[in-house]
C-alpha cells in the first residue's frame, strides 16, 4: 500500500543540550519563543516544552506555560511525538529516543556530521533542515530591485563601450537601498569595488577621471564638502539612486518584474544572515584591535569576499564601524590570477562567498599560502561561510567550524575564525526571537509545514534531507 501522512497534531519543544555542533552546549538558543508558542497553540496545535528550553535566553518556564504550553522532562520530551523541533541537529543519544517515522525539524546540517545522517536514517528519521528551506518563489523587495536597476542604468554606458572591465567603482555608504546596488555591481565584474565612509574628504578618493563611477543617494548623502562637484571637474562619473528613483524608478521596477519572472527558489525562510555577518565582522574587528592595537582604522585595509546577503551584514559592519576603504570581491576579483592583489597586506578578510559542492575542497579563494605568504602576521581572517572535513569551506585553514570554546586558531602568524552560529556572539535573544518567528511562518503560515510531509511545499520538500519515512512501508 501506498504511504501516508499524517497531519501533525503535536510538536515536541526540547532543549539544546551538548551536540556535535554544540561542544560545551554553548549554544542557548530555543527554537520558539513562548508567545509563539501561544500561536500554534491557538491554532490547535498541541506544544510540549521541555522544561528549562528558554533559560539560556531568559524565558523560564512560567512563561511557556501562561501561553498553554505542556511542560515535560528532558526523559519524556521525545517519546511518542510526531513533530520534534530543536535549533542545532541533536546529539546522538537523543536519536535514540525518537519514535521511527517521526519528523525532526533543526538546523540538520546534514553533510557536514555523516555518521549522524547515517544513524538519522538508519532510525527511519524524517530530518527537514531549515537552513534549506526557501522562498518558493523568490521575493524581492520595490528596494532591492531599485538598487539593481539603479545601477544597471549606471553601468550601461561602460558596458556599450566595453570599458567595464576597467572601471573603480565606489559607493558612497551603506543602506538598504544601496544594498541591491552594491550585489548588481558585483556581478557585473569591474576593475574594483569598494563602499567608502561619506565623511571621507576629496583628497583621500583615490578613483577619479573616466574609469571611476561614484555611485550614491542623495536621500541619505549630502555631500556637505562638495565633493561631487569636484569629481565631475575631473570627468570622474557620478549617478544618485534617488534622481533616478524620482524621474524613471517605479517604471524601472515595473519593466524589471516584468521581464524577470521570479526564480522557483529565494532567500532562506529561516535565517539571520545579516545577522551573521555583522556578528563574524563585530568579532574580527575586536580581534584586531586587540592582536594590532596600534592600527588607526583609516589605514585598516578590509577586504570581504562575495556581496550576498552574509557578505552585506559584515559590510553594514564595517562600515558601521567607521572603515574607510571597503574592497568587496566579486567572481572577477576572486579568481586565481587577481585574488592575491587584494589579499596582499590586508588587515581584516571577511569570506561570505559560498562555493558550489563541487568545488569545494578543490578551489580555495583563501589558501594556507596566502596566510604564510601575503597576509600579515595579526590579521584576521573570519569565515562566514564554514564546511567540515567532509564540505569543505572556501578558506583552506578551515578543515571544520570552531566553536565559542576555542573561537579562533592561529596558523602562520594569522587568526582565523570560522564559527558555527555567529549570531551566538552577543546577539542570542534577538536572533532567538526571529528565529521563532520565522519557524512559526513556516509551520502554519505560507508553507504550512504543520500539514505533515505529505503536503510539503516546493521550498520545504527541498530541505527534506532524510524520508520520507512513514508507519506505513511501501508495498
Amino acid at each position: 500500500m501506498p504511504q501516508t501522512f499524517s497531519r501533525y497534531s503535536s510538536i515536541a519543544l526540547v532543549k539544546e543540550i551538548e551536540s556535535p555542533e554544540n561542544p560545551g552546549g554553548l549554544e542557548k538558543r530555543v527554537a520558539l519563543v513562548p508567545s509563539d508558542v501561544g500561536q500554534l497553540v491557538s491554532a490547535g496545535i498541541k506544544v510540549y516544552v521541555e522544561m528549562g528550553a528558554g533559560e539560556g535566553v531568559g524565558f523560564s518556564d512560567e512563561e511557556y506555560i501562561k501561553h498553554n504550553a505542556i511542560m515535560q522532562t528532558a526523559e519524556r520530551i521525545y517519546k511518542d511525538k510526531s513533530l520534534i523541533i530543536k535549533f542545532k541537529g541533536p546529539a546522538l543519544s537523543s536519536i535514540e529516543q525518537m519514535s521511527a517515522a517521526c519528523t525532526l525539524f533543526c538546523m540538520a546540517h546534514f553533510n557536514s556530521y555523516p555518521d549522524r545522517a547515517k544513524l538519522l536514517k538508519d532510525s527511519r528519521i524524517n530530518v527537514i533542515a531549515m537552513e534549506d528551506i526557501c522562498e518558493s518563489p523568490k521575493q524581492d523587495s520595490d528596494e532591492r530591485i531599485l538598487g539593481r536597476v539603479a545601477m544597471n542604468a549606471a553601468l550601461t554606458p561602460f558596458f556599450n563601450d566595453n570599458t567595464i572591465g576597467g572601471l573603480r567603482v565606489r559607493i558612497i555608504g551603506w543602506s538598504e537601498r544601496l544594498r541591491g546596488a552594491i550585489n548588481r555591481c558585483g556581478n557585473r565584474s569591474p576593475r574594483s569595488l569598494q563602499v567608502i565612509q561619506p565623511s571621507l574628504a576629496f583628497e583621500e578618493l583615490e578613483a577619479t577621471g573616466t574609469n571611476a563611477l561614484y555611485f550614491y543617494d542623495s536621500k541619505s548623502f549630502k555631500d556637505p564638502q562638495g565633493i561631487l562637484q569636484k569629481l565631475r571637474a575631473l570627468k570622474t562619473h557620478t549617478f544618485d539612486i534617488n534622481d533616478f528613483e524620482i524621474k524613471q524608478g517605479q517604471q524601472a521596477i515595473t519593466d524589471y518584474q516584468a521581464s524577470h519572472p521570479p526564480a522557483q527558489f529565494g532567500l532562506r525562510r529561516i535565517q539571520c544572515l545579516h545577522e551573521t555577518g555583522q556578528a563574524g565582522a563585530r568579532y574580527g574587528m575586536g580581534l584586531l584591535a586587540d592582536h594590532k592595537p596600534s592600527i588607526k582604522k583609516a589605514n585598516i585595509k578590509a577586504v570581504i569576499l562575495g556581496y550576498g546577503n552574509v557578505a552585506q551584514g559584515a559590510l553594514d559592519e564595517l562600515h558601521q564601524q567607521g572603515i574607510r576603504h571597503i574592497h568587496v570581491l566579486g567572481r572577477a576579483q576572486t579568481a586565481k590570477s587577481r585574488i592575491d592583489y587584494w589579499l596582499k597586506d590586508a588587515d581584516i578578510i571577511i569570506n561570505g562567498a559560498e562555493q558550489s559542492v563541487e568545488l569545494r575542497g578543490k578551489n580555495f579563494l583563501i589558501s594556507n599560502k596566502h596566510l604564510k605568504e601575503l597576509i600579515p602576521e595579526n590579521s584576521v581572517v573570519i569565515d562566514l561561510v564554514g564546511g567540515s572535513p567532509t564540505n569543505r569551506s572556501p578558506v583552506e585553514a578551515v578543515l571544520s567550524c570552531s566553536f565559542l570554546t576555542a573561537p579562533y586558531f592561529v596558523q602562520d602568524g594569522v587568526l582565523v575564525s570560522s564559527l558555527w552560529g555567529w549570531p551566538m556572539m552577543g546577539m542570542m535573544r534577538e536572533t532567538a526571537i526571529r528565529y521563532s518567528g520565522q519557524i512559526v511562518e513556516v509551520l502554519i503560515g505560507k508553507e504550512k509545514l504543520i500539514e505533515g510531509l505529505g503536503k510539503l511545499s516546493p521550498g520545504v520538500k527541498a530541505a527534506l534531507v532524510c524520508g520520507p519515512f512513514s508507519d506505513t512501508p511501501k508495498d
